[in-house]
């Protein structure tokens, strides 16, 4: 089994900055991929960023310029600063780590998620 765990989220005022952390742990040989999602209140859950160990990342339009995915691979940690927050950022953060567990399968896990509130 593979345990994510996220923390970090709060409440901010707009313009502010959060760093939410994610620990993934169990039964991993590897991880391939760490992501993490948005989904505010009444929404499906989107794309915020993304980071591959080839070291290649990727970030929502929305966020670009502004939020920064960092990685400590052998942690199995993932970081996501979040700075010039503003209103529409405000959601559930979730955590999605892409591994490969000791049984030699690939599978993608959620964590509980993180609250972000942004005010205005």
């Amino acid at each position: 089994q593979v345990q994510v765990v996220e923390s970090g989220g709060g409440l901010v005022h707009a313009g502010g900055s959060l760093r939410l952390s994610c620990v993934a742990s169990g039964s991993i040989v590897s991880i391939l991929e760490m992501g993490w999602y948005i989904q505010a209140p009444g929404k499906q859950r989107d794309f915020v960023a993304s980071f591959t160990t080839g070291g290649t990342t990727h970030y929502a339009d929305s966020v670009k310029g502004r939020f920064t995915i960092s990685e400590d691979i052998t942690k199995n940690t993932v970081w996501l600063q979040m700075d010039s927050l503003k209103p529409e950022d405000t959601g559930v953060y979730y955590c999605n780590p892409y591994v490969t567990t000791m049984d030699m399968k690939r599978r993608d896990y959620w964590g509980q998620g993180t609250q972000v509130t942004v005010s205005s």
